[in-house]
């Protein structure tokens, strides 16, 4: 699934070349996605400018002058730009071209992602009014994960990757974000100390500034807004290393499942 590095990378990718251009036309050859594309969204968008292409969480904001387009990507999708002449490929279900001849095109194996259009302020959506803060603004710091850990029994990965408490700490940087903080991730969230979660709130914002500077993380089928994959994958510590080396230590990488997501860790490093 892509994660925030990744829909952050898309968000910067594709921005350049449709802000402040005009809807010409928008072609949906297959609206079912997660949830029925609007029926009207030709009509809703065509003639209208693109105002500015934004992201909070996973999801991407295209705001037009009467509301505001909310993409999510989904398990597989990508969206990229091509020339509006592009032959559309299989699994090409969205394309909104624009004034320049530019299109964005939704591209989407498994149909799991969406399209949304409110006119109400898009932070009030549903789908994003009870998610938690970036990771990357000040409001995520040590003393809010720490008042809000108090008494949690739940493992401290599972913690992060809720996205009440924090959004877009997905499993890898989860991972990744433990071992750099010296956190085991099977410990509980109300055992972790003031002082630990200073070092795992450095560690996610670092962990997911390196993502988005590398582009994302490819592991199947991820590209960005330019067509190109993430490199992060080859910045990894842990994860998808089982029984490899610890970069640290040299202790064999341990795995196991939790909340039926892959987990990586060294049992030497992290406690």
């Amino acid at each position: 699934m892509p994660e925030l590095p990744e829909v952050e990378t898309t968000c910067r990718g594709i921005a350049p070349h449709i802000e402040h251009h005009d809807v010409t036309k928008v072609i949906v050859r297959n609206g079912k996605l997660r949830w029925p594309v609007p029926k009207a969204l030709n009509k809703i968008l065509t003639g209208h400018t693109l105002q500015a292409v934004e992201r909070r969480a996973k999801y991407l904001l295209l705001t037009f002058p009467r509301g505001t387009l909310i993409m999510h990507l989904g398990m597989s999708g990508s969206l990229q730009i091509v020339p509006a002449d592009t032959p559309p490929r299989k699994h090409d279900h969205v394309d909104i071209i624009f004034d320049n001849d530019n299109c964005l095109r939704l591209h989407d194996p498994r149909r799991f992602g969406s399209i949304h259009w409110t006119k109400d302020a898009p932070l009030e959506h549903a789908l994003l009014r009870e998610l938690g803060p970036e990771p990357l603004d000040k409001a995520f710091n040590a003393d809010y994960l720490w008042q809000l850990s108090r008494k949690r029994k739940v493992a401290i990965k599972q913690f992060i990757m809720d996205s009440h408490i924090v959004v877009g700490v997905g499993n890898i940087y989860a991972s990744e974000s433990l071992f750099r903080a010296g956190i085991h991730p099977r410990r509980a969230a109300g055992k972790v100390s003031r002082e630990r979660y200073e070092a795992l709130v450095k560690a996610i914002k670092a962990v997911i500034r390196a993502a988005i500077r590398q582009g994302g993380t490819t592991l199947r089928d991820f590209t960005g807004g330019d067509g190109k994959p993430g490199y992060f994958k080859q910045k990894l510590n842990v994860y998808g290393r089982k029984d490899e080396p610890c970069n640290t230590c040299g202790k064999p990488v341990s795995h196991c499942v939790m909340g039926q997501r892959a987990t990586y860790y060294c049992t030497q490093c992290q406690k």
